[in-house]
């Protein structure tokens, strides 16, 4: 099967082919090609995550500040899960975080909409830009006040 193929039908047995070609030092064979195509998408894919933890955690701050009745242990648990998922993350990846600001532009105007669903509040409940610092979101002390 040719690496075209193999990449297309199974890409998990692709790529340990390529790295088995390329541990082996036989790059002749290896699908170069794919292979930067991979990582470019691997680079791509662990930029995007930090702002799918900020969605999650941004949309459970919300709920947490204009649903206070609704508070308890869970959601308690979901942020500080949420805030430390988000800091391993970054830890893993340092270079990450000079991209937080735009990040966190784009993960509260998402999570603002979800809120909206959630609640079944109406968007303009919500603030139209986030009403935290990235320090305030990731801070484990941090608990927004009641609107």
């Amino acid at each position: 099967m040719s690496n075209q193929q193999l990449h297309d039908l199974d890409l998990y047995a692709w790529a340990n082919e390529q790295a088995a070609l390329l541990r082996s030092g036989r790059l002749a064979e290896a699908d170069i090609e794919h292979i930067a195509e991979e990582i470019e998408s691997t680079g791509s894919s662990e930029k995007r995550e930090p702002v799918k933890w900020l969605r999650v955690l941004l949309l459970h701050l919300l709920e947490w500040q204009f649903q206070p009745t609704r508070r308890g242990a869970s959601w308690e648990g979901t942020i500080a899960n949420t805030r430390d998922e988000l800091d391993d993350h970054l830890r893993n990846n340092p270079c990450l975080k000079s991209w937080i600001p735009d990040g966190l532009e784009a993960a509260y105007r998402r999570a603002a909409i979800d809120a909206t669903t959630d609640t079944g509040f109406k968007r303009s409940t919500f603030p139209q830009t986030c009403p935290w610092t990235y320090d305030e979101i990731i801070d484990p002390d941090f608990w927004p006040e009641t609107a």
